[in-house]
């Protein structure tokens, strides 16, 4: 007998015209000591699938079966996990774990629930932290703690819940690790909702999409037999892991193309560049520039801060040259001053020694010239989409008339896919039509230097490839010199003719710079299964690897990196 069944489980909320379909008929069964992912889009269902296997939700129809038995409210024998951590903020790490070990195991001993509390504490790597208190923790701290608490009611099974959805990339990869040695010594049942394919499968013996919404049916079985444990830096060039990271993508993209249903992707697709023709004339009048080399310079750039220790230099020496419609990619773990040396481009902090040089001038003070996109794209919610965009435009086009601004503001709009969006409010938008409209406010602009920093980290993982495609759609037409500052070293490739590695921080500076030799237009999907890709791939894991724990890597260290990745990539190496 499974110790999990789901069958014929269907959930909706409201009622009549306001009623809204979310899951349609749902069956599964997970086998004892089985580690279960599940994938989906962004309001797919799949908070409210786990939190109906919880017992914290009533299916409309159909059964949801724990050992048998039907579930009919919440038990300690299935632990939840959830992205936000919940924690008791006057308790300390070890209070907010005993608290529920002396709830659920009431009949023990002090000392017996003591000692429970700490072997969890110990084994997500926190007795270090035992008498700090979750102000005091980092958000990866604070969700050990929350996975702490739920393994110490040692749960038959433990329901995940995007449990690192909210963590920067290295954190999160840390917390995949710890996760996949507690699976090693735990040996309990595991059903992770999460929206991260690589996540999925590292961690899952199986992986189940969750095919989007209204009335959301799950996919089909991927069954992962890939030896444990699973290292990802070797993953990357397992052959199997391609194939099934290939299938399982592509697969999410075909029920994400048609369907209309998840939050995200309902508006209409990418009106393509090639169809809509050149960018308006007052835009490209404004683009207009006879330099083309060493187009921006960055020189000898350093950034300090003072601070009650004295000056902290966080920044030290900063080298670049780009060419004018050269897209870099800046990547780095946490701490290495990447969106400070965005923001010292953008002019919204100053430069402490050398200088940025942009078409020949000096950069000083912040400028439309210089368009920058944030992970939250600051929208005026009263506004509407048309009007958010139209904002700043007539500044950078003075000598413009009403109907080319207007135009201006139009094109860019269909190209991100809001074209029947226009007068919508920003407050009736999901995150990922606001990130569109953040965007198209960007091009529209009509910028010398396009910044991103990190436009793509607060969605999940499915809708950042929707609009990374939107983004190299727009791009690949105006072809905007451009410096996008991301985590995601998959994205860094997508984007970039060159990804800029960061030593760590502080005085950071320009570690390596990696050529990337794909060719353009580029689409992920194509990529994924390009020969060269995980060749790029692994050498940036590996660059990301050696920096790890604030790690000093020798050159001759870097360039032996270099080489393994010319060696699997005869392409690369001949390019080289």
């Amino acid at each position: 007998m499974a110790l999990l069944e789901l069958s014929g489980v269907t959930k909706a909320y409201g009622a009549g015209q306001a009623r809204n379909p979310v899951l349609g008929g749902i069956d599964l069964s997970v086998e004892e000591g089985e580690f279960v992912a599940i994938v989906g889009y962004s309001g797919s269902g799949k908070t409210t699938l786990v939190s109906t296997i919880a017992g914290l939700e009533t299916p409309d129809a159909g059964t949801v079966r724990f050992r048998g038995k039907p579930v009919k409210g919440p038990s300690p024998e299935r632990g939840v996990v959830f992205q936000s951590y919940s924690l008791m903020p006057w308790l300390t790490v070890a209070g907010n774990v005993e608290l529920a070990v002396d709830a659920i195991f009431p009949k023990k001993s002090r000392a017996e629930r003591k000692n429970l509390a700490d072997t969890y504490v110990e084994m997500v790597g926190l007795s270090h932290a035992r008498e700090r208190r979750p102000a005091e923790l980092s958000g990866g701290m604070r969700q050990r703690v929350a996975v702490a608490r739920a393994l110490a009611m040692q749960p038959d099974l433990l329901l995940l819940d995007e449990p690192l959805s909210a963590l920067d990339a290295l954190t999160r990869s840390k917390l995949q690790d710890e996760l996949t040695e507690i699976c090693g010594r735990e040996k309990r049942t595991f059903v992770l909702i999460t929206n991260d394919v690589d996540e999925a499968i590292l961690l899952a013996d199986r992986v189940i999409p969750l095919n989007p919404g209204p009335d959301a049916t799950l996919g089909p079985d991927f069954r992962i037999d890939l030896p444990r444990p699973r290292d990802r830096a070797e993953l990357n060039h397992d052959p199997d892991f391609r194939r099934l990271r290939v299938e399982i993508i592509r697969y999410l993209d075909e029920v994400g193309a048609g369907t209309s249903g998840a939050s995200d992707l309902d508006v209409p697709k990418v009106v393509s560049l090639a169809a809509a023709g050149a960018p308006p004339k007052a835009y490209r009048d404004a683009a207009a520039s006879p330099i083309e080399e060493r187009y921006v310079e960055f020189s000898g750039v350093t950034k300090t801060f003072p601070t009650k220790d004295g000056p902290l230099t966080v920044v030290d020496g900063f080298d670049l040259k780009m060419q004018k419609g050269e897209f870099v990619s800046l990547i780095g773990h946490s701490g290495c001053g990447k969106s400070t040396v965005l923001n010292m481009a953008a002019g919204l902090a100053d430069v402490s020694g050398g200088g940025i040089v942009l078409d020949g001038r000096e950069v000083d003070g912040a400028g439309p010239e210089r368009a920058v996109v944030f992970q939250s794209p600051s929208l005026f919610p009263w506004l509407t989409a048309r009007e958010n965009v139209a904002m700043g435009v007539g500044r950078v086009y003075p000598k413009a008339s009403a109907a080319e601004r207007r135009e201006v503001v139009e094109y860019y709009l269909k190209r991100v896919g809001l074209g029947d969006a226009m007068d919508r409010r920003a407050a009736d938008l999901s995150n990922g039509m606001k990130q569109r409209v953040g965007i198209a406010r960007a091009f529209a602009l009509s910028p010398k230097l396009l910044l991103l920093d990190e436009p793509f980290g607060m969605l999940d993982s499915l809708t950042r490839w929707e609009l990374q495609d939107v983004l190299m759609d727009v791009w690949k037409r105006s072809s905007v010199t451009a410096i996008c500052v991301t985590h995601d070293v998959d994205e860094a490739i997508l984007l970039a003719d060159r990804v800029v590695m960061m030593t760590n921080g502080p005085h950071a500076r320009v570690g390596k710079i990696m050529e990337i030799d794909l060719p353009r237009p580029r689409d992920r999907k194509a990529l994924i299964e390009h020969p060269d890709f995980y060749a790029y791939r692994e050498e940036l894991l590996e660059f990301l690897e050696a920096y790890e724990g604030g790690a000093d890597p020798t050159p001759e260290h870097l360039e032996e990196i270099r080489t393994r990745r010319a060696k699997r990539s005869p392409a690369v190496s001949a390019a080289e």
